[in-house]
């Protein structure tokens, strides 16, 4: 049985952290920052990510019910993020999507979710059959990965953000190194304070893994999660902050429609949203298998996977979550 457990409480948004920790980390620090948001925002590779997607094979968007919606974010990490925006110079195999995570924050600013699905995953790319998922970045760039999510899931995407692992060092180094939480070898756990390479070298091992590329992804979530807290922790250190955020924005890609702005303000419509109310998973699957073809694949749990995307769609994960404990793969508070 796999139990949900929630992170460290922390004042923050998910979504900043998930892309980098792009985001301020209150609503006074929104302020404090005000003045430099244009050089910060200008250290943004900006891609037209929703150019080659097909609207018509689109979802719809939720109602509106109240003063905002939901918003649904596609977060990637590459091995190469750079020229992330010129999909038609690059050749198949190119770039490798390491991560791929769908952020949701709730239309109340009262919950977030992060849901890593595994690169690996077997699923149908428009145009290609199946394959894996993170196939679709590599052959199709931002708009067949795009398209490839929503057509997986249902969910409707209103941005587009990729970086690359390598930058997660950068951004862990101007904190002075982050605490994760990770066994002590008797049974207990203890708070390993990691600089950035020690981080990436954590968030990179699989092969020594009992649960290979599955424990990978609880190790990234479990790095951003740190740096979440981090950041929550140092937020009133302006020199340090000042110092986080240059990295964090030189480190990201992002749509054309996702400017500094934009983030600042849902900054500040989610600045009651603590580290409880924050719940990292990987999406339901039922194992691993073979393709037709002999590749290593993952099978998603459709009869699990389907209901949750479904609960996103209708933004009602927190409720789901709780009906199915058993069913969903939450980041535990020790990570192996």
């Amino acid at each position: 049985m796999r139990h949900a457990r929630r992170g460290p409480r922390s004042r923050g948004f998910v979504a900043g952290i998930v892309i980098g920790a792009l985001l301020l980390v209150s609503g006074g620090g929104v302020a404090a920052y005000f003045g430099i948001r244009m050089s910060l925002d200008g250290n943004m590779e900006r891609i037209d990510a929703f150019a080659d997607v097909d609207p018509s094979t689109r979802p719809s968007a939720p109602p509106v019910e109240g003063p905002t919606a939901p918003v649904n974010i596609l977060v990637l990490g590459s091995d190469s993020r750079i020229s992330a925006g010129d999909p038609s110079g690059w050749e198949a195999g190119a770039q490798r999507t390491d991560a791929i995570m769908l952020v949701h924050l709730a239309a109340d600013r009262q919950t977030a979710a992060v849901i890593s699905i595994p690169r690996d995953s077997w699923v149908p790319i428009p145009g290609y059959g199946e394959a894996k998922v993170n196939a679709a970045f590599s052959w199709g760039g931002p708009g067949l990965m795009i398209q490839t999510v929503e057509n997986l899931t249902g969910v409707r995407i209103d941005h587009f953000a990729v970086t690359d692992f390598e930058s997660f060092e950068t951004l862990t180094d101007s904190l002075d190194g982050v605490e994760i939480t990770v066994p002590d070898g008797n049974d207990g756990s203890v708070q390993q304070v990691m600089t950035g390479e020690e981080a990436l070298v954590f968030a990179r091992e699989r092969y020594a893994l009992a649960n290979g590329d599955f424990g990978r992804v609880q190790r990234q979530q479990a790095w951003m999660r740190a740096i979440l807290a981090k950041v929550s922790e140092d937020r009133t250190d302006l020199l340090k902050m000042s110092r986080f955020l240059e990295a964090v924005t030189r480190a990201v890609s992002v749509d054309e429609d996702f400017t500094f702005d934009t983030m600042q303000d849902l900054a500040l419509s989610a600045r009651d949203i603590s580290g409880d109310d924050i719940t990292f998973m990987t999406a339901p699957y039922s194992g691993t298998g073979r393709s037709a073809d002999g590749q290593s694949i993952v099978v998603l749990d459709r009869a699990t996977f389907d209901p949750l995307m479904e609960a996103v769609a209708k933004d009602d994960v927190p409720s789901f979550v709780e009906a199915n404990p058993d069913a969903m793969d939450v980041l535990p508070t020790v990570v192996q």
